[in-house]
């Protein structure tokens, strides 16, 4: 189940950008900060992979 918090802290930070860019309250440009940290989106993925194959690999020991 902890697999899932990944993906939902995700939105949840997402729409808060969107949110507080919208409101004015932060000018944030989630153009540039996609096409910056996409690698690091690529690097969690592939990290979440890594322990999900793990915990199933010791699961099944």
């Amino acid at each position: 189940m902890r697999y899932r918090l990944i993906p939902a802290l995700f939105l949840i930070t997402l729409g808060t950008l969107f949110l507080l860019d919208n409101l004015g309250l932060a000018s944030i440009d989630l153009g540039h900060l996609v096409s910056t940290w996409w690698p690091a989106f690529l690097i969690a993925a592939g990290v979440r992979h890594l322990l999900r194959y793990r915990e199933r690999a010791t699961a099944t020991c």
